[in-house]
């Protein structure tokens, strides 16, 4: 756990178990407090449960935010059709990541090689090329892609959905540049022609 975490829960821990100072101060027990209460008048009511802690928050990577590095975003562009077809991606078959309907990573190899697939992504408005190793097959259940300055990891998050020899399924990619810096996206992995 890091420490600014530790330090986090430390401190919701010590507020939890402490009175707020605006509170009023309880008043004190009269003297027959001992005593049952007469008969038809209610008993004083139960004191309020200390309010629970907040929630940790979702880590910033996972919520698609950048994390780390220089303080600068990655910022991950949707793929045009034109763009892929420049790249010229050699391969029998490919595997593209999409996430809301927008194609962020696209690569393609051969099956049954050990030369690398080779793919595309685009970030901010600049078409970068990466690869990675084993060909086609390397890539059906997810793979790391390296390129100049930046390891992008695709990783499947469940099971496939739908039918063909190999369906989509729900992915994270994640991106990591040189300096640090770590990006999230969730979305679906397919490959196929």
């Amino acid at each position: 756990m890091s420490r600014g975490l530790a330090g986090m829960a430390l401190t919701l821990g010590l507020l939890a178990g402490c009175q707020r100072e605006d509170s009023p101060a309880p008043a004190p027990a009269p003297a027959d407090a001992g005593a049952a209460a007469p008969a038809g008048e209610d008993a004083a009511p139960a004191p309020m449960p200390a309010p629970a802690p907040p929630a940790a928050p979702a880590s910033p990577a996972a919520a698609g935010q950048t994390v780390g590095g220089d303080g600068s975003e990655i910022v991950l562009s949707p793929l045009s059709a034109a763009e892929v077809q420049a790249a010229a991606l050699p391969g029998e078959l490919a595997c593209a990541f999409l996430a809301d309907g927008d194609l962020l990573l696209v690569a393609r190899g051969d099956v049954g090689t050990v030369d690398p697939a080779r793919g595309v992504v685009k970030v901010g408005t600049v078409v970068e090329t990466v690869a990675a190793p084993g060909g086609f097959n390397a890539m059906l259940r997810g793979t790391r892609f390296h390129g100049a300055g930046k390891t992008i990891e695709i990783v499947p998050t469940g099971p496939a959905t739908g039918g063909g020899e190999s369906p989509p399924a729900p992915a994270r990619l994640a991106y990591d540049r040189a300096d640090g810096a770590r990006r999230e996206v969730a979305g679906r992995w397919e490959c196929g022609p």
